[in-house]
């Protein structure tokens, strides 16, 4: 993945999402409360890859691991 790869975030059970642009790629700290449990200790974790992405005049940041890419640069 790059920046400017479209990219289909959100995905449904049926395989839909919306459709977006890469901006920014870079590594966050990320606590999954469903892995992890409420209670947060950054100093247990590791930043991952994530993106900046467009989406409908917003961008939000997600993790790689819940992109796909749809069309390369």
């Amino acid at each position: 993945m790059q920046v400017g790869d479209l990219i289909k975030a959100f995905q449904d059970s049926r395989g839909g999402g919306r459709m977006g642009v890469v901006v920014k790629l870079f590594e966050k700290k990320i606590w999954r409360t469903d892995k992890l449990g409420i209670r947060v200790e950054w100093d247990k974790i590791d930043p991952e890859p994530v993106a900046s992405v467009l989406i409908d005049n917003k961008i939000l940041t997600i993790p790689l691991i819940d992109l796909e890419v749809v069309r390369e640069v």
